[in-house]
């Protein structure tokens, strides 16, 4: 059992870091990852959020043949990024904090090779505000494009990230890394 924990540990994380590793630059919170081989998208102040959220949530994820689901309890306002990820059996896997500029990610099955940025940005990409969220992008030579509730992410015309929303799911489809995660919750 210990086994399988480490397994759904290990791929949840690559699903979701799987963009190329980075290390933080000389910015204002100076937390950034690469979204493409060229850009860097530095990560944005809590108080960018959409709306706060204290929610637990179902988060399928995919990629390529590999397939997972895991039960999260995600706490995000305008101070902080917090979650805590259990497996089918109610373990603990991890827990995740961002705050201040700051990441803290601690977990004793998720290698320390995993960038808990990635994470952080893929949440922000999904619930974050329309207009800090494009300026952020813009800086990293993308483009956010909006239709109705939905969020395209374009390097030049080429489509890499594709967000649809409604108001009981999330689902973020990533065409340039090729992952894809679903997450279900009461987001209205």
């Amino acid at each position: 059992m210990q086994r399988f924990t480490i397994f759904t540990a290990s791929f949840l994380i690559l699903i979701l870091t799987s963009s190329c590793a980075s290390k933080p630059a000389e910015a204002k919170s100076g937390l950034f990852v690469n979204l493409t081989n060229k850009s860097k998208f530095f990560l944005l102040a809590p108080h960018d959020i959409e709306k706060p959220m204290d929610m637990a949530q179902q988060i399928s994820a995919s990629y390529k043949k590999y397939n997972l689901s895991i039960i999260s309890w995600v706490a995000a306002d305008e101070t902080k990024i917090e979650m805590s990820a259990f497996n089918e059996m109610g373990t603990t896997m991890g827990e995740l904090l961002f705050r201040e500029g700051i990441i803290d990610l601690k977990s004793s099955v998720i290698p320390k090779v995993f960038k808990p940025e990635y994470i952080v940005a893929d949440y922000q990409l999904c619930f974050y505000k329309t207009l800090p969220l494009r300026l952020a992008l813009e800086k990293s030579g993308l483009t956010l494009m909006i239709n109705e509730n939905n969020r395209r992410i374009y390097e030049k015309n080429k489509l890499i990230i594709e967000i649809l929303k409604n108001d009981n799911s999330v689902t973020l489809i990533n065409h340039l890394r090729g992952y894809t995660f679903a997450i279900t919750g009461d987001f209205e």
